[in-house]
């Protein structure tokens, strides 16, 4: 037992597919794994270990945030073992050419944070995704015609950000697909730790339109995301 997580050793897989809502990890657990046994519910934080076409996978909930994201990612990766985590997350996106929906692989997190500046003294380390992951979400996408967009995205430390509304415009000039919070944490800490990670992320916001998906899509839809979460797991 870790300071924020209840299971005993051996209660969770050696890969970890990791959602900042809780509930969708629940409901993962519930209606997509056999077998499936609750190891953690500190703070509704739920994380499930179960099985996936013959293969033992752990689901578990991070909270919304760089901060709390690295919280669990430390205690999965140091306390429990874990070799493999991949994100299966909401973004928002500021390119023309994507809409709900849509998935994202991320191959690199650009960032606002001020997380990995204080980590490596003012340098800007470039979070990256495991290539070996990548090429398999890839390739498994394409078996099962799911179309996805790969490139840069942007983790930022504010959802509601007070001085600049605007900031997004720079960044789709730059061919960056979309922003979330927490990839760039997750491709840091996995680079320390010598794991694999990989950030898959459907569209839930087109923050150029303004239309958004409903809560109850957020938790309980984005079905081909998480299938190919499964399926590379």
């Amino acid at each position: 037992m870790s300071l924020h997580i209840a299971a005993n050793p051996g209660d969770i897989a050696e890969t970890v597919l990791i959602s900042g809502d809780p509930r969708r990890a629940k409901n993962i657990a519930e209606t997509m794994l056999t077998g499936a046994e609750c190891f953690n519910e500190i703070r509704g934080m739920y994380g499930y270990t179960g099985n996936f076409e013959g293969k033992s996978v752990s689901v578990m909930g991070t909270g919304i945030g760089m901060p709390s994201t690295a919280i669990y990612l430390n205690e999965l990766i140091v306390d429990y073992s874990v070799r493999k985590i991949i994100r299966i997350g909401t973004c928002g996106c500021i390119q023309p050419g994507l809409t709900l929906g849509d998935v994202v692989v991320a191959m690199g997190a650009s960032t606002d944070s001020n997380i990995n500046r204080s980590t490596f003294n003012g340098i800007d380390f470039a979070p990256l995704a495991d290539f070996s992951l990548l090429q398999s979400a890839q390739k498994t996408a394409g078996e099962m015609n799911i179309k996805t967009a790969v490139g840069n995205i942007f983790s930022t430390d504010l959802f509601y950000h007070p001085n600049d509304p605007q900031r997004w415009e720079i960044l789709a000039a730059h061919n960056v697909l979309c922003v979330e919070m927490e990839t760039a944490i997750l491709y840091t800490l996995a680079a320390r730790f010598n794991v694999s990670s990989l950030s898959l992320l459907t569209v839930s916001d087109n923050i150029l339109t303004g239309e958004a998906a409903s809560a109850q899509d957020r938790e309980k839809s984005f079905t081909d995301m998480i299938n190919i979460a499964l399926k590379i797991a």
